[in-house]
């Protein structure tokens, strides 16, 4: 019975807990409903709140923005106004302006048409005056026309000729004090002696019994010489003599030693001969290789082709005008070195193309040409600078002028040639060469006389004063000039000064 009633109290008080729970669960919900309906409220409340500033703000922005629209667009009114009022001013002020152009334009015209009318009646009274003119003078418009030029010309024509010999005689003074100042300047500094180093072919003799030696028995010892040597060897009445001939120089110097060295043997036959000849070539051959190693070291030309040195020491066997030809070509590449410096040019090629300018003339007897063609050909096959080929090849004109350096070494083979002693020449050739001067400045017509001097380096011309004005003067010296380089062959340059004279004589009494 107690556990029933325990079980119905139980069961009684579970349901009333449950009941209760429940109140207290209902109680506790409508206390969050109210809390959270509160909230809303006051969300509700500050969001229309912030929707109220934020209308008020836009509201604001939104008159500011109208009123700045409004006042931008009273400016660009104002700025139309006056943008309008000032086209207006300038149109009223174009039209005023085209109006006093139609104005001028007109007076213009009117001007023209007087100028025209006035110009009909001056060209009609120059016709009238001209006409009367040709009628009292007796001339042509065109005959005097040329009379006056004529008269205009010999008015002016002294003092053209003043004034273009004034020109011509400062522009030479300037010229020639440079070129005197560059031109002893360097003859200062390279003081050599000028010898005629000639290389005789005469061999002397202790007595005239070794000619019959040298001849042999039925001449087969000079016939043995004549053949080993390449030479004519000439033995006649000459006392203490025997005379050496060939063409070639380096044969001749050969035959030379071997012949002085079998005179000291005494020993002379056809084998001995032979022996002796073999020698001598050889002592050449060193000798020229010396002389050449000897000038490319002394000029300062390295680099160059041994065969090339070899052939420029056979120069040392070689004149030209009795003037050693290797020494001159050393001369020449100290003379061209001291002129490139002054003139600001390439010194060594300067140099390397002046020692080398002859070189030419030591195989000239054996190659057809001019010595200047064959060096050409000689330097190009051993592969030489092109720059001193050209520096050598127009020393004589036979080529142009293509860089300084050729310019150069022609100057420089003047001044080595025309030194004084430097070379001779024969009393034949030297008289012909005066005559033929003297011949080519007579043959001019209005020449009175005609004197070469100067060791015919100059040629004073006189002419007939009333026959040969100043200009036709200046015009016969350069004709002069023109024909002496085309007719006559002469070291250097040769000046043709030609003077006209007029001498005027009274008598007071």
């Amino acid at each position: 019975m107690s556990l029933k009633l325990f079980i119905l109290i139980a069961g009684t008080a579970g349901l009333f807990g449950l009941a209760f729970g429940y109140f207290l669960r209902w109680l506790v919900s409508l206390g969050k409903r109210g809390s959270i309906e509160l909230a809303v409220k006051q969300m509700e409340l500050e969001a229309r709140e912030k929707a109220k500033e934020v209308l008020e703000e836009a509201e604001q922005k939104a008159l500011a923005i109208t009123e700045e629209a409004r006042r931008t667009e009273r400016e660009k009114e104002d700025e139309f106004k006056r943008t309008s009022e000032r086209l207006v001013k300038k149109e009223e002020l174009l039209d005023k302006r085209q109006g006093d152009i139609d104005k001028e334009v007109e007076g213009v015209r009117t001007k023209i048409d007087e100028v025209k009318t006035i110009k009909e009646r001056a060209l009609a009274l120059e016709a009238e005056k001209q006409k009367a003119l040709e009628r009292v003078g007796g001339l042509s418009a065109a005959e005097a026309k040329n009379e006056l030029l004529s008269a205009l010309e010999r008015q002016s024509e002294e003092d053209l000729l003043i004034r273009l010999q004034k020109l011509e005689h400062t522009a030479n003074e300037r010229l020639e004090q440079r070129a005197k100042e560059i031109l002893t300047t360097v003859i200062h500094r390279l003081g050599n002696a000028v010898p005629n180093d000639v290389m005789t072919s005469l061999v002397s003799i202790p007595n005239d019994d070794i000619k019959g030696k040298i001849i042999g028995k039925e001449g087969r010892n000079i016939r043995a010489f004549e053949r080993a040597a390449g030479v004519e060897l000439i033995v006649d009445d000459t006392p203490g003599a025997v005379v050496i001939s060939s063409f070639d120089p380096v044969r001749r110097q050969i035959a030379r030693i071997a012949l002085e060295n079998l005179i000291l043997d005494g020993r002379i036959q056809p084998a001995r001969i032979e022996e002796f000849v073999t020698k001598a070539r050889d002592e050449i051959n060193r000798i020229i290789k010396e002389k050449g190693e000897q000038a490319a070291y002394e000029c300062g030309a390295y680099n160059l082709d041994p065969r090339l040195v070899s052939i420029l020491g056979r120069l040392y066997f070689r004149t030209s005008y009795g003037q050693n030809v290797l020494q001159h070509s050393i001369e020449m590449a100290h003379i061209a070195g001291m002129l490139a410096e002054e003139l600001g040019a390439d010194v060594a090629v300067a140099k390397t193309g002046a020692l080398l300018h002859d070189i030419g003339k030591a195989v000239d007897h054996e190659v057809q040409g001019t010595h200047v063609e064959i060096g050409r050909r000689i330097l190009q096959k051993f592969g030489a600078d092109e720059r001193v080929v050209k520096a050598m090849q127009a020393h004589h004109e036979e080529y142009p002028y293509e860089t300084i350096e050729s310019v150069i070494v022609q100057v420089a083979d003047a001044i080595s040639g025309g030194r004084p002693g430097a070379r001779r020449d024969t009393v034949e050739n030297y008289l012909r060469r005066l005559a033929d001067l003297e011949a080519i400045a007579t043959s001019f017509e209005g020449v009175e006389k005609a004197y070469a001097i100067q060791a015919g380096r100059e040629i004073r011309v006189f002419v007939y004063p009333d026959k040969i004005s100043d200009l036709e003067a200046k015009k016969m010296a350069r004709d002069i000039a023109v024909r002496t380089e085309q007719e006559l062959k002469y070291p250097g340059e040769i000046k043709v000064h030609v003077i006209r004279e007029t001498h005027v004589v009274e008598y007071a009494r």
